[in-house]
This record gives C-alpha cells, sequence and structure tokens, in this order.
C-alpha cells in the first residue's frame, strides 16, 4: 500500500497484495453470510412449551441454575409475551411514511426480533412500522437526527440505533439484495442479472466530513466524496460504495468489480465510461473474467448528452437525489452515506413492488443501437490501389 498526498492510500498492484486482500474480503464475506443464515435459521429453532430448544433431557438444569447446552444463563428462553397497553402504530401524515401495502413487501424482510432469537431478549418498546417511517422521513427530508419529529413516538437516540444496527449487522444490505432481486421477478425477467453499469457521482462534503474522508475531484472541481454505483439493465443498484473524491475513478473500480464478483459470480459483462479504461479493462478480464466495455462520448458532443448503456445509470444518480439527505454528503462515517443511498434505493423498490409491473419496452431507446435480426452483414469490397510513381521535385521542372 502506498501513500501521497494527492490521491491518498492506493493499493499495489502486486499479486501477493491482491491475493492477501482477495483473501480478507473472502472471510469478511464468510463471516457476514454465516451471520445471516444464523438469523434466519434462529426463528424457527423448535421450542418446548417450557421455552427450551429441543425436548428436556435429563440434563437439564434446574431453575437457578446454568445450563450448558443452553445458550441463556439460567437454562430457559425468553419469548415475546403478548402485553397490554403497547404503543399502537401512528397515523400517516408525511410523504414518506409507508401505505399498508409497502409495509406488507418489507416487514418480513425486517431481522427477527431479539425475543424471538433462541439467546432471548426483551421485547420491542416501539413498533418497527413507526421505527422505518423515522428513518425514511430523515433521508428523504435531510434533516439532522435530533429533529425526528414527536408525533413519531419514537427518542432519536432509539432511531438513530436500529439504523447504525441494522447497517453493522449486514441486514440492511441483505434487505436491499432482496428486494433486488424481487423488483426482477415482478417485472417478469431473471432475478439475478448478468450486465452492470459502472459511474460514479461527486458530491461536496459538509463540514461534518473529516479531511481524512474527503478529497478534491479535480476535473469537476468539488470537494467532497464520490459516490459509485454499478446498476442492472433496469437501473436496479446492485452495490453502492461511497469513497474520497481525490482517487481517479479507475482506482476505487477495481475494489467495486472485486465486490461485485464475490456477491454476484454470473455477471458476464459490465459498462462504464472512458474514465475507467485504459488498465483496468486488462485487469477486469485477466484478474476477475469480467469484460469491461467503454462507452465513450461523442466526436460532436458539446455538454450533457444521452449515451447507450450509460443512460441507465444517470437515471439512477438522479433518483438518488430525490433523497435531500444525499444532495450533500452529511455524514461522518463513508459506512452511513452508503447505508443512506441503500435507504433510498429501498423505499424505491418498495414503491415499485406495490405497482403494476413494468410492460417491456416496445421499441429500444432512441441512443440504443437497433438489432437487426436475420439482416446480411454488409460486404466490403477492398480495391486494390494502383501503383503510383512519385517523381522528385526536380525532375518536375
Amino acid at each position: 500500500m502506498t501513500f501521497s498526498r494527492r490521491d491518498g492510500f492506493q493499493l499495489s498492484e502486486e499479486p501477493e497484495v491482491w491475493i492477501a486482500y482477495e483473501r480478507a474480503v473472502f472471510e469478511a464475506e464468510l463471516h457476514r453470510i454465516t451471520n445471516f443464515i444464523a438469523g434466519i435459521v434462529a426463528p424457527h429453532t423448535k421450542r418446548t412449551p417450557e421455552g427450551r430448544v429441543g425436548p428436556p433431557g435429563p440434563g437439564t438444569a434446574r431453575r437457578g441454575q446454568g445450563n450448558p447446552r443452553s445458550p441463556h444463563p439460567h437454562g430457559t428462553l425468553m419469548t415475546c409475551t403478548n402485553e397490554t397497553g403497547a404503543p399502537a402504530v401512528r397515523e400517516r401524515h408525511y410523504p414518506s411514511d409507508m401505505t399498508d401495502a409497502e409495509w406488507a413487501v418489507l416487514e418480513p424482510l425486517l431481522p427477527p426480533m431479539a425475543c424471538t432469537l433462541p439467546t432471548g431478549g426483551r421485547r420491542e418498546k416501539h413498533p418497527r412500522r413507526n421505527v422505518v417511517d423515522a428513518i425514511r422521513y430523515v433521508n428523504d427530508n435531510g434533516i439532522k437526527w435530533r429533529s425526528v419529529p414527536v408525533d413519531f413516538g419514537i427518542p432519536w437516540r432509539t432511531v438513530y440505533g436500529y439504523f447504525q444496527r441494522w447497517r453493522a449487522s449486514g441486514d440492511l444490505a441483505r434487505i436491499h439484495a432482496e428486494l433486488h432481486e424481487q423488483v426482477r421477478v415482478h417485472d417478469g425477467i431473471n432475478p439475478r442479472t448478468v450486465a452492470v453499469i459502472l459511474d460514479s457521482q461527486s458530491v461536496k462534503g459538509s463540514e461534518t466530513v473529516g479531511q481524512d474522508t474527503r478529497g478534491f475531484d479535480g476535473g469537476k472541481l468539488i470537494n467532497g466524496r464520490k459516490r459509485h454505483l454499478a446498476v442492472d439493465m433496469r437501473g436496479m443498484p446492485l452495490a453502492v460504495m461511497v469513497t474520497k473524491a481525490s482517487p481517479h475513478d479507475s482506482i476505487p473500480a477495481r475494489d467495486q468489480l472485486f465486490r461485485l464478483r464475490l456477491t454476484h459470480p454470473e455477471l458476464t459483462v459490465a459498462w462504464a465510461d472512458s474514465a475507467y479504461g485504459g488498465t483496468l479493462v486488462d485487469w477486469s478480464r485477466s484478474f476477475l473474467g469480467i469484460p469491461l466495455k467503454t462507452v465513450p462520448r461523442r466526436k460532436d458532443q458539446d455538454g450533457f448528452a444521452v449515451l447507450a448503456k450509460r443512460w441507465r445509470v444517470e437515471r439512477a444518480i438522479s433518483w438518488i437525489m430525490r433523497a435531500r439527505r444525499n444532495v450533500r454528503d452529511y455524514e461522518r462515517l463513508i459506512s452511513h452515506s452508503e447505508a443512506h443511498i441503500t435507504w433510498t434505493f429501498i423505499t424505491l423498490m418498495v414503491r415499485r413492488l406495490t405497482r403494476p409491473p413494468r410492460p417491456p419496452r416496445a421499441a429500444p431507446h432512441p441512443v440504443e443501437p437497433v438489432k437487426t435480426i436475420n439482416k446480411p452483414n454488409p460486404i466490403r469490397l477492398r480495391m486494390q490501389q494502383p501503383n503510383t510513381i512519385r517523381l522528385a521535385p526536380t525532375a518536375l521542372h
């Protein structure tokens, strides 16, 4: 790893360094998947009427004595009780509040409550629908955490705690991945995509963004952070990554493509703009097996123009800017910036699942190349050029 004042820390191109980096990322991904599987299996564990896991055996400890076979120190598990006087779900007031149809889509994807796990836990005090509405309100309106309206009935620290815990546990990324597959199935296409489009967006950083996590983008003259997106052909994001704005797009793209290869091994092609060209194309094909194709600008282009393939990811970037929390980067942690972008796309995909499926496009987009069917390729004839005689300047006089 090298360091420079202009680009910051950069990974080396040595094979040994990338092998070690690949092993570390693989172990972290394996740990996340293991925790995810454990969270799915735990709610379905068989329980006895006494609250123990499995049938009670001769080795069951008495009350007050710990059972080494049980995760609970007293040998019993806590269960959710229907206590009276629980706070009811608040009435919908804001545009960011979920409808009943949206809540029916999102509720099964939320992580199980602690009181339903074998380890036990106390019953949650606040309805989760109010918690999700409060998080969406912060994301959509761009307010401070301390400014959460009181009509949600939840302290702002509790709302922030759910936001932080779901992000740190990987549940937020899991919800995003499952919704992405559901949207594709809802539209009548394969749940796993084989093609992605890459692009980046530089945004200004607020004074709360530390100097060690911000940089200056010399091309766009922006001091802040850079968001890297990978979307499918429908514009739905597969991966979101936030870095400093100073490195060139091709440097964080290696990490992004590597993550895509781990989480989506079915990828066969990727498109990007000319900033992702050069050595990144050869590295992506040889090291990851992903052909990276660049979509250059038009020769006569002056300013912004809709380009083939790239317009899909540009549209996804405009969807991000609809949430006012994403107009400027206010987060101290990069992981929280990624979480806010993820919540924006979760809101978008949940709303899309409650609407009729999108019909397939009858005609291709005006900027997309038209595919001809059963049309023979044109025959090009190369005429042999006649041999010309060049005379010296002195022979012309």
